[in-house]
């Protein structure tokens, strides 16, 4: 009888190991899945310059998702000195550019031409898992890298809503120079800068990315 157990115990065991020249291989991460090691030096740096410039953030765990998209690096942010809506994941540079650019651009712009602090950014997000204008087979958007952001309006402190829609080529002669005065701005602050004057697809928004460039339109 002992014989018989050690010989059963000896077959589950065996079971266990591959045989030999079979390849075992670890599942692949699914869509979503945590990317794996520490953050980069780069972004450490950034991390520090954002608390540098008292940029308010939140840490966001290194994620991948299906179709080449992923959110390496990326932060939320939190507290730049004026509101933003819809924001989601983006890239420590990217916020670190982005916060700048409203402090640094569109509030000394927003007092010049309009006589008043903007109160609210209107934004239509950060991170989107998608092509170059959405196109079928296009190559991936740097939205899909959490590395750009499209900004739609300004809400000023007196009450005003400023669009890019409407007010790019409007008839108020001061939101026309506003708006132009932030996206040169833009321009000079990210890598690709976008406008109504790139295409119909960005009438009513500007789109900023770190991507490849530098190009301004």
């Amino acid at each position: 009888m002992r014989n018989w157990l050690i010989f059963v115990a000896l077959l589950s065991l065996a079971a266990c190991i591959p045989s030999s020249g079979r390849r075992v291989e670890a599942p692949a991460p699914r869509p979503g899945a945590a990317a794996a090691g520490p953050p980069s030096r780069a972004t450490l740096q950034c991390l520090g310059d954002l608390r540098r410039d008292q940029i308010g953030y939140k840490n966001l765990p290194d994620r991948t998702f299906a179709g080449g998209c992923s959110a390496i690096g990326s932060v939320q942010l939190l507290d730049i000195g004026t509101p933003v809506t819809n924001l989601g994941a983006m890239t420590c540079g990217l916020a670190q550019s982005f916060a700048l650019w409203t402090r640094d651009a569109v509030q000394p712009a927003a007092r010049a031409w309009l006589g008043t602090n903007v109160a609210r950014i209107e934004s239509f997000g950060s991170y989107s898992c998608r092509s170059v204008n959405s196109q079928i087979g296009g190559r991936l958007s740097e939205h899909g890298r959490a590395n750009a952001v499209d900004i739609a309006a300004f809400v000023l402190a007196d009450g005003r809503r400023v669009t890019v829609l409407d007010g790019w080529n409007g008839g108020d002669a001061d939101i026309r120079k506003f708006l132009r005065a932030v996206h040169q701005a833009g321009c000079r602050r990210f890598n690709v800068a976008l406008g109504p004057d790139a295409n119909a697809l960005h009438r009513d928004h500007f789109h900023f990315d770190l991507g490849a460039g530098p190009y301004c339109r």
